[in-house]
Order: C-alpha cells, then structure tokens, then sequence
C-alpha cells in the first residue's frame, strides 16, 4: 500500500502571512466574525474595552490578526474598514445561506466564476469587504 502523501497534502502549508486589520469597536467585530462567521477566537488580549491583539483563526485553516484602532500608533496605524480578505471555504453555499439569513450585508451575491470558484463577498460592521470561495489558488510550481 502506498503511504507517500497525495499532492494536495504535500502543498498544504501553515500560515506564514498574518492579514491584520483594526477596528473602532473591536469586540464587537470580533463577535461578529466569531459567531456570526464562523472564526475561531484563538487569543484575545485586552486593556479594558481595548484589544490590543487578537487572533482569529478560520476553521479551514489560515486566519487573521486585529486589534483596536489607535490613531496615536503612528507606526502602524489602518484606517478602519479599508481591509480586504478572500477566504478559502469548502462549504461557500451554505456560508452564504448563513450570513444572509443573518442579515449581513452582501457586496456581491454568489455565484459560479469563470476560473472555477464559487463565491461571493459581504461587509463586516466596520466596512471591511471580505470574499468567500472556493478557489485555493494555484498550485506552487515544483522547485
């Protein structure tokens, strides 16, 4: 019996790029990535009503880093609601079914795309836009 790992195994890797973003209320944007999109809240750091790090994980792997928004860091300040995101999900109809049953606000209804994917794309109470589908992106050329 061969034991060597099928392809798609062998090109599965760990996160090694953090998407970041801030929020003016991010518990509030937290729990709704949480219970209402279904992110894991794998560690949360506050300083009273501020997050100062967050660490949201998507069950299908990857995830996001945020924090509240502070003007002051001048180092590394985002603008609320300027980010972006697209996620991998094996399961985009019935996501959608959920958030729309939600109420959330939908960007672009889904649908089948000409490269394949299925998808669509919400806004989350700050703005920011994020995309749901089921494109894995190409796979890595061999070295």
């Amino acid at each position: 019996m061969n034991t060597a790992p099928n392809q798609q195994q062998t090109q599965q890797r760990e996160p090694a790029i953090w998407p970041t973003l801030q929020a003016h209320d991010a518990v509030a944007l937290i729990d709704f990535l949480v219970e209402t999109v279904g992110f894991l809240r794998t560690a949360v750091y506050q300083d009273g009503d501020r997050v100062a790090h967050a660490q949201l994980d998507w069950p299908e792997g990857g995830g996001v880093m945020l924090g509240s928004y502070d003007p002051e860091t001048k180092t590394w300040c985002l603008e609320p609601g300027t980010f972006g995101a697209y996620v991998v999900t094996d399961h985009v109809d019935a996501l959608y079914e959920r958030l729309t049953a939600a109420g959330v606000r939908v960007l672009r209804p889904i649908e089948d795309q000409p490269y394949g994917s299925r998808e669509f794309a919400i806004a989350d109470p700050e703005g920011n836009k994020w995309s749901f589908g089921t494109y894995r992106g190409e796979p890595r050329p061999a070295e």
